[in-house]
């Protein structure tokens, strides 16, 4: 039974490819399907590989670019534009009422803010900025005399 189903099989394709009217384009549309689901599989499988590979990748230069590399020495007004944009992105500083100033890479803060905490907060922040090679603190509080250079 089993032979009977198969040779009826066999011969309904040979009927189907060798037909003299359609066949040819037949045998080459089923040529260009076949084709067509290898490429698309082997696409598949190196798009996989590719995605991991990105992955990792991507994952060391994340690991690489913890830390920012060290740069030249900005010039003076280049780094109070990075101090001024790094130290007072907090909206709670009065930036209004604090004088950012730099001298061959060393930093002067002037002015008069709120707390001691707060003057502690701006020299420590001010220190952390990369190319700021020392911090004069010239902040007080109201009331108080404001700090002479020495």
């Amino acid at each position: 039974m089993k032979k009977i189903v198969a040779l009826v099989a066999g011969s309904a394709l040979a009927a189907y490819f060798l037909d003299p009217e359609s066949g040819k384009r037949r045998r080459a549309v089923t040529k260009d399907r076949i084709a067509g689901f290898f490429r698309r599989r082997g696409r598949d499988v190196s798009r996989a590989g590719r995605g991991v590979a990105s992955t990792a990748y991507g994952t060391a230069k994340k690991a690489t670019h913890l830390r920012e590399e060290e740069k030249p020495q900005p010039n003076d007004a280049t780094l109070v534009g990075k101090v001024e944009s790094e130290v007072f992105r907090d909206a709670a500083i009065p930036k209004g009422q604090i004088s950012v100033n730099a001298e061959q890479g060393v930093v002067y803060l002037r002015g008069e803010v709120d707390s001691p905490d707060l003057i502690e907060r701006l020299e420590k922040a001010t220190r952390d900025v990369q190319g700021v090679r020392d911090v004069e603190n010239f902040l007080h509080v109201p009331g108080a005399p404001a700090p002479q250079k020495q």
